[in-house]
């Protein structure tokens, strides 16, 4: 694939990050020391790989972002998927992705937030946010169960993520997942708790930080082609520089850059 894409993760006792520029990259090494990443002008589109001067969504060019399977409206809004009826952009896709068993759960961080995953993208998705904790609330068979599932919770929790109280560690200690899940149980309609999971495992969630920002300062390749600075960490798809200046990875998915390291190596 062409361009860069979130980076990938494994959970352990801290997270490890891969970032894959041609070759994959440990960032886990560099924080601690100064890096720079060049952008060199190309993005391309991760659906048709081709060249586009501007990124729609999350690395589409215009005509894929209107038209690919990864880029319709139901991987934003659950509830509108229609794959379990057969129906999509790609049935073939939405069979694979959205017609398969999907999770509904409840993660930490400031507060609690309610979200969709597909249950091969735990705890990967709960990374991504750059949650502290999260818990299975719900198994369901498919996407639009999952949405519908959601839905009804967003009465009671946000579907967003505060990106800056996340990135200052902003956590509540104070939230109890297990009372929290239990206790919809008893608010729910029957048609919604029978899909709720036995599962009650609570998995905590460390990041690979130093020290983390008080002020937060969003730098974009769209603003200029080079970012540099000693890396204090990682979060979510945020990496994070002294001085509270972060750059968010996912955002500039098919990016073509370089990362340069403290000693003037170019990896």
């Amino acid at each position: 694939m062409k361009g860069i894409r979130k980076m990938s993760v494994i959970l352990n006792e801290v997270v490890q990050y891969t970032l894959t520029i041609g070759e994959e990259i440990n960032m886990n090494n560099f924080i601690g020391k100064h890096i720079s990443l060049e952008w060199n002008g190309d993005i391309f589109c991760q659906s048709c790989q081709n060249k586009t001067k501007k990124s729609f969504g999350e690395g589409f060019c215009y005509k894929c972002f209107i038209s690919a399977p990864e880029a319709t409206e139901c991987t934003i809004r659950p509830e509108l998927c229609r794959a379990h009826i057969g129906e999509g952009r790609d049935v073939e896709w939405e069979e694979r992705n959205h017609n398969q068993p999907h999770i509904v759960y409840l993660a930490a961080s400031d507060k609690i937030k309610v979200g969709v995953t597909r249950n091969t993208q735990i705890p990967t998705r709960w990374i991504d946010q750059g949650a502290s904790s999260a818990i299975r609330l719900a198994e369901t068979p498919n996407r639009y169960e999952a949405g519908v599932l959601e839905v009804a919770l967003k009465s009671y929790f946000s579907d967003k993520t505060n990106w800056q109280r996340m990135l200052k560690n902003d956590v509540d200690e104070t939230i109890d997942l297990i009372e929290e899940k239990w206790s919809l149980h008893d608010q729910l309609p029957s048609d919604l708790t029978k899909y709720f999971s036995e599962n009650d495992e609570i998995i905590s969630i460390n990041y690979p930080v130093e020290k983390f920002p008080i002020k937060i300062t969003s730098q974009s390749f769209d603003k200029t082609n080079r970012i540099e600075g000693t890396l204090k960490g990682i979060k979510g798809q945020y990496l994070i520089f002294e001085g509270g200046k972060v750059l968010n990875i996912r955002k500039h998915t098919g990016y073509s850059i370089n990362l340069n390291s403290s000693n003037n190596n170019k990896l």
